[in-house]
């Protein structure tokens, strides 16, 4: 199962979202996110947030617990019940 820097590489180049994308949208400082997709350091949990709320994926996918792609938030509008 691919490990958290394998899944954090593969979603931006699949979304062609450059690091620097990453960097203006999150904060995450861009030196933190190359060692984050190297697999040197590991991202803190408030790093992990940013770049659920970023990809709008489940940190399920994102730490390599689940190779279901879901999104953080449903596109649609909850249905009043």
């Amino acid at each position: 199962m691919p490990d958290f820097a394998e899944r954090l590489v593969s979603l931006r180049q699949s979304k062609n979202v450059l690091q620097r994308n990453i960097v203006e949208d999150t904060g995450i400082a861009l030196r933190s996110l190359k060692y984050y997709e190297k697999g040197t350091n590991k991202p803190t949990s408030d790093v992990i947030v940013k770049l659920c709320h970023f990809f709008n994926i489940s940190s399920d996918y994102l730490l390599g617990l689940s190779d279901e792609k879901r999104p953080l938030r449903s596109e649609e509008p909850a249905a009043n019940q």
